[in-house]
């Protein structure tokens, strides 16, 4: 409850630096990549050398996969039966099915779970999240952006050189040795960071605007990626027996909001920028909500 708590404080401290004019726009993505290139790549090298490769790795590694089938094929389902229009398909296609796993996630898990939850979601978030980024979301970019065009040298580049992925390659190469403790202590001070940079720069961006146009797109997708997604994970997971540990980690991971880059790579690519902005907008203080209920009924 106290980082629960503690996460609050810094996506109300976003919000006052917002209406202070000393922080410049871009506040909210300097800290964003700080903690991408810094923070975060921090606490997949702390932890990385401590996963044990057992069987219960196998649903956080499984989990975002068959959530990417799932809600793809609702939001298809939704098209066809809204008749929406290609570019909001295709922000539905990709914003919906690829979770804030790492930046929310990371501040999430260790609230509700602690840090021995953090190894199970470093590989729902490595195996999961960032390759479904860089591979499908190259190719919903490339099917349904404007003027987009699928390369797969820059697809390739893009996934081996994503910094939280060399530094997961780097944390298996070094399973073996121990790290010195001035090593540790920097790598827990940079990974400690973590929670205040990105719950801060979520703050200082929220930003909600709807329009009538965007309602029904829009309370589809939420749906899908806070709702149904996360309960047919945890449906499916209990009838196959799994309720442990590493299986609540990748439940509770489903049941992230929409991950901020993939909302701002749909609106570059002009993909109906007013819903994916609202379904990033939206879909981050409403998962303050349906996270705790979820952990609930776990």
């Amino acid at each position: 409850m106290e980082n629960f708590i503690l996460i609050g404080v810094f996506v109300g401290l976003g919000i006052l630096f917002r209406r202070i004019e000393a922080f410049p726009a871009q506040t909210s993505q300097v800290l964003n990549m700080f903690a991408l290139y810094v923070a975060l790549p921090a606490v997949i090298l702390l932890k990385v050398p401590q996963l044990q490769f057992t069987g219960d790795m196998i649903v956080p590694a499984i989990l975002p996969w068959a959530m990417l089938i799932l809600s793809a094929a609702l939001v298809l389902l939704g098209a066809r039966l809204f008749g929406w229009s290609r570019e909001v398909t295709g922000v539905l296609l990709l914003v919906a099915p690829i979770g804030n796993t790492s930046f929310m996630g990371v501040p999430m898990v260790n609230a509700f779970f602690g840090e021995a939850g953090l190894p199970y979601l470093i590989i729902y978030d490595q195996i999961g999240t960032m390759l479904i980024f860089s591979l499908y979301g190259s190719v919903i970019l490339a099917m349904y952006g404007r003027e987009g065009k699928l390369n797969l040298a820059e697809v390739a580049r893009r996934a081996l050189l994503f910094p939280p992925t060399l530094a997961l390659v780097a944390g298996l190469l070094l399973r073996n040795w121990s790290y010195p403790d001035a090593v540790v202590e920097g790598l827990r001070t940079l990974g400690g960071m973590l929670t205040p940079l990105v719950m801060t720069a979520i703050g200082f961006q929220l930003r909600i605007r709807l329009s009538p146009a965007v309602l029904r797109p829009l309370g589809f997708g939420l749906a899908v990626k806070l709702v149904v997604g996360p309960l047919v994970a945890l449906g499916a997971c209990r009838l196959l027996g799994q309720n442990d540990l590493a299986a609540n980690v990748a439940i509770f991971e489903a049941g992230m909001p929409p991950m901020v880059t993939a909302g701002a790579m749909a609106m570059a690519a002009g993909m109906a920028p007013e819903l994916a902005a609202a379904l990033v907008s939206l879909g981050i203080p409403l998962a303050f909500a349906t996270l705790p209920l979820l952990y609930f009924l776990l």
